[in-house]
């Protein structure tokens, strides 16, 4: 029997990031029983379900704590991770958060940074972001906490990235967390190219751009391609496009209950069906087979006849070969979408 995972979208972001993979949606707060209903909905059909209600910011609603009980109570068989999440916006806000997450186990908080002040901000997409973040790093180490900082590197902030270094020892983060036993984290990525962050591609970084200072913390530097080299690797393939549905399965639903596969963002050619509107036998069976419009749509194609339509054999943008597959998976549906669903 399967296993499910299902990450709902009860109660939004207070960030916009414009690196954000999943795509901006609308807040919205979900009915307070939908997570009851969806449980219901999938039950007959799983034996194994777990349930997280939150898919961009973790514990943004104000009863966090009950929250995270339910989220345990209702899942079956199955019990929800920390993900070495938190949301940074809560934690500057409320002076029990902290503790609750050292209640449920947390050693390690994800922060994510696009440079100094400014830059964070804009790209956060909110004013006094890097403050909060700044100040949130404070209050982890002070609680035992370890953050782990992650930087999102572009053309126009590259050099910003570098004068993080600087920051990281001005505040000696290294040696607060060895104090008590954890690793402070520093690191350095493009991230993938979909949601918000396809919309960043022209000033995706060149590899050759990559400040020398950063390379000992480029995420897997050893393994990133620039775009040429991917387009070369896959025109010499013949590998047609095939996405398999797995044992555990995960599926993000949006606040207003479209259900997607977490591929990639959530985008209208990825919808698999609405709980309101689809009978569960057949949404689960859709689920199941993998017979969903995306992916009967990509079947029909291998990546080499994406990369000669798609690709650029010129460019030195850095991608990871299966963010760039997904980046030509994506071009593809979109302009699939753009001639069916309207």
């Amino acid at each position: 029997m399967k296993k499910l995972s299902l990450v709902v979208d009860m109660y939004g972001c207070p960030n916009r990031c414009k690196h954000c993979w999943l795509g901006h949606m609308p807040n919205r707060k979900m009915a307070d029983k939908t997570d009851e209903q969806l449980i219901e909905y999938f039950k007959p059909y799983f034996e194994n379900i777990t349930y997280y209600s939150w898919l961009r910011e973790p514990d943004y609603c104000d009863d966090y704590r009950q929250r995270w009980m339910k989220d345990n109570e209702i899942s079956i068989q199955g019990r929800p991770m920390r993900f070495e999440l938190a949301s940074f916006y809560r934690l500057v806000r409320d002076k029990e958060y902290v503790k609750f997450l050292k209640e449920v186990g947390v050693k390690k908080v994800q922060l994510t940074f696009f440079g100094l002040e400014t830059m964070t901000d804009f790209y956060i997409g909110r004013k006094n972001a890097y403050n909060e973040l700044l100040l949130a790093t404070d209050i982890l180490i002070s609680n035992g906490i370890a953050p782990r900082w992650q930087a999102f590197i572009f053309e126009d902030n590259k050099n910003e990235i570098v004068k993080l270094l600087d920051v990281i020892d001005k505040l000696n983060l290294y040696e607060r967390c060895a104090s008590f036993g954890e690793e402070f984290k520093f690191f350095v990525h493009a991230g993938s190219c979909d949601g918000e962050n396809v919309k960043q591609y022209p000033i995706r970084i060149q590899k050759e751009n990559i400040p020398k200072q950063l390379i000992p913390y480029y995420l897997e530097y050893d393994n990133i391609l620039e775009e040429k080299e991917c387009v070369k690797l896959l025109l010499e393939s013949h590998e047609k496009i095939v996405f398999e549905t797995s044992d555990d399965i995960v599926l993000n639903i949006s606040n207003g209950l479209d259900v997607y596969f977490n591929y990639t963002h959530m985008s209208k050619p990825w919808i698999i069906g609405n709980i309101l509107e689809d009978d569960a036998k057949e949404l689960v069976r859709k689920i199941v087979e993998g017979d969903t419009y995306a992916l009967n749509m990509i079947r029909k194609c291998s990546y080499s006849e994406l990369v000669k339509r798609y690709g650029d054999a010129t460019s030195t943008k850095v991608f990871t070969l299966d963010d760039y597959k997904m980046y030509m998976v994506n071009r593809y549906l979109d302009d699939c979408a753009d001639y069916i669903l309207k």
